[in-house]
């Protein structure tokens, strides 16, 4: 089973609002999902992200993948960086 990280559409028509979610890659965009790790808001000026730090780094360790529009979202905030140290600490 492939996990994906990846943001799930809410809100209205034109008024988009993602959840970022953990998820079969299997199921459908706005589908099941295992875990909400955060909230991205791209209406508001600057765009707002809540982002739970630690669940990500887990899901990250146990060998979920996040898509790419999330992988810029986990940069911006540092996490990739923090992850990609802990990975090269741990050999």
């Amino acid at each position: 089973m492939s996990v994906k990280i990846r943001l799930r559409r809410m809100g209205s028509k034109k008024r988009p609002f993602y959840r970022v979610v953990v998820a079969d890659s299997r199921s459908p965009r706005d589908g099941r999902f295992i875990q909400i790790v955060g909230t991205y808001n791209p209406l508001t000026k600057p765009s707002q992200v809540k982002l739970e730090e630690d669940d990500i780094l887990s899901w990250l360790g146990k060998g979920a993948q996040p898509s790419d529009t999330v992988r810029n979202l986990l940069s911006n905030a540092g996490i990739m960086k923090k992850y990609h140290e802990s990975k090269s600490t741990k050999k």
